[in-house]
C-alpha cells in the first residue's frame, strides 16, 4: 500500500438556504448557513473532505496559508498534523482549532478511503449502527419570500414540535432560546413539554441569563422531564452557582470546550453534560478523548450541532457510532435546512436516528453541481453577521441580557 501524501489544499465557501431565520440569544441565522467546504487532494488520488462553519475570502485564505505546513505531510500522521497546526503554545498568537478540525476530517476521511474502511473502524470501531437525535427547534422569522414558518408563539413552536416528530420520529425536543422576556418562554416551554407527552426536552437560552435569572426559570421547569438545562448563564463559576441551586442536570457547549475547561470542571464540578462538538473540539479525535474523561468521571455526553451540512453531518455521526457512553439524544440543525451538498441529499432520519455511514472513509461524496450551486449562491449573496437580528438592527446584546425581543411584534423581516 503506497501512503498518500498531502498534495493540494482547496476551500469553497457556500450558503445553503434554511426553511426560515433561526434565531438565538445573541443574533440569527439570516434564512442560510455559510459554510466552508475543504478538499485534501493526495498523491494517489485521494481527495478527502472537510467542512468548518462560516466562510468568505478570509477562511479560505487561512486554508490557503496552511499548504505551506501540510503539502508533503502524510494523512495517516493525525498527531503530527495537530501540532504543526494547533501548537498549544503558538495558539495564542493563531487560533486555528476549526481550522484543524476540518483538516482531520478530511484526514480520516484519506486514512479510511486508503484503507477501504469506514472512519468509525479507524476511531475504534462502530458500537451503534445508529445515532439518535432531538429535534431541533428555533424561535424563527418568517421566511422573506414565502412568509412562511414563523415561530414566535406556543402554538407555533408546538405545531412544528409535533410536525417533526409525526415526519422524523424524534423522542427529545431541544427549544434554543433566549430570545423573548423569561415568562414568556417559561410559559411557551412547559406548553412545548406538555404537547410532547413522555417525551424529553431540553432548554437552551445560549447563557443569556444572570445566575438569578437562570435559578428562577430553572425552579419553573424542575418537574418537567427534562434531558438537562443547557448553558443556562456564563462562565464555569456562574453555571456552578446554578448548578448548586437547581435539580436539573446542567450541560454546555461554550464554557468546557477544551481539556483546561475540562480538568477545571472535574476538579470543581460546574457542568454534568459535556457537549462534544467536532469543530468547537478541534476534531473527531479530541472528542473521543473528551468522551473517555467523561467515562472515567462519570460526567454525562452528548453530540452537540454548530449548524452542519453533511460532512459535519457524517463527523458527528462517526463520534456518536464510537463513543460507548453516548447516554443522550444528539442535536443537529440538519433538519432546518432545505438542501445539502452531498451525493443523495440530505441523510433521512428514521425512527428519530441517523444510520452511520458505511462507506470509506466518512462515507459520504460531494455533489459538484450542489456545490458550484451554493458557491454561486454565496458569491451572489455574500455572508451575514450571525450576532446581529435582521428584526433588531440597533440591538447588541449584553451578558446577561435584558433587553429581549417583543412576542407581539409581528413586522415582516427582510434580510
Amino acid at each position: 500500500m503506497k501512503r498518500p501524501k498531502i498534495t493540494d489544499i482547496r476551500a469553497t465557501t457556500v450558503t445553503v438556504p434554511l426553511e426560515a431565520p433561526l434565531r438565538h440569544s445573541n443574533g440569527a441565522h439570516w434564512g442560510r448557513f455559510v459554510r466552508t467546504v475543504v478538499e485534501v487532494e493526495t498523491d494517489t488520488g485521494l481527495i478527502g473532505l472537510g467542512e468548518m462553519g462560516g466562510g468568505g475570502e478570509s477562511a479560505e485564505a487561512s486554508f490557503r496559508a496552511l499548504k505551506s505546513y501540510l503539502v508533503g505531510h502524510d494523512p495517516f500522521e493525525l498527531e503530527a498534523m495537530r501540532f504543526k497546526i494547533t501548537n498549544p503554545t503558538a495558539s495564542l498568537y493563531n487560533n486555528r482549532t476549526q481550522l484543524h478540525a476540518a483538516l482531520e476530517f478530511a484526514c480520516i476521511d484519506i486514512i479510511g478511503k486508503t484503507l477501504g474502511v469506514p472512519a468509525y473502524d479507524v476511531l475504534g470501531g462502530k458500537v451503534r449502527e445508529t445515532v439518535p437525535f432531538a429535534s431541533y427547534l428555533f424561535f424563527r422569522h418568517p421566511n422573506q419570500d414565502t412568509g412562511e414558518g414563523e415561530i414566535r408563539t406556543a402554538d407555533q413552536l408546538i405545531a412544528q414540535a409535533l410536525d417533526l416528530k409525526t415526519r422524523y420520529g424524534f423522542m427529545a425536543h431541544k427549544l434554543k432560546s433566549g430570545v423573548f422576556p423569561p415568562d414568556y418562554e417559561l410559559d411557551v416551554f412547559r406548553a412545548l413539554a406538555k404537547a410532547v407527552g413522555p417525551d424529553s426536552v431540553r432548554y437552551d437560552p445560549n447563557a443569556a441569563f444572570s445566575v438569578e435569572q437562570a435559578l428562577r426559570f430553572g425552579r419553573g421547569i424542575e418537574d418537567l422531564n427534562n434531558d438537562y438545562y443547557e448553558d443556562p448563564t456564563w462562565g464555569l463559576n456562574g453555571m456552578r452557582r446554578v448548578r448548586e441551586g437547581l435539580r436539573i442536570p446542567l450541560a454546555t457547549n461554550t464554557v468546557v470546550i477544551n481539556f483546561e475547561q475540562l480538568a477545571a470542571n472535574i476538579l470543581q464540578p460546574a457542568v454534568d453534560v459535556i457537549l462534544l462538538d467536532t469543530t468547537f473540539w478541534g476534531g473527531i479525535r479530541s472528542c473521543i478523548k473528551a468522551a473517555g474523561v467523561c467515562e472515567t468521571f462519570q460526567l454525562g455526553i452528548a453530540v452537540h450541532s454548530s449548524g452542519e451540512l453533511g460532512i459535519q453531518l457524517a463527523t458527528m455521526l462517526h463520534l456518536g457510532a464510537v463513543v460507548p457512553n453516548l447516554a443522550f439524544n444528539a442535536d443537529a440543525h440538519y433538519h432546518q435546512l432545505t438542501d445539502d451538498i452531498i451525493v443523495g441529499g440530505k441523510m433521512p432520519y428514521v425512527g428519530g436516528s441517523i444510520r452511520v455511514p458505511d462507506g470509506p472513509g466518512l462515507g459520504v461524496e460531494l455533489d459538484r453541481d450542489k456545490l458550484g450551486q451554493y458557491a454561486e449562491l454565496y458569491r451572489s449573496l455574500g455572508g451575514y453577521a450571525y450576532d446581529r437580528d435582521p428584526a433588531r438592527p440597533g440591538w447588541f446584546p449584553l451578558l446577561p441580557n435584558q433587553d429581549w425581543a417583543d412576542p407581539q411584534d409581528t413586522r415582516p423581516v427582510r434580510y
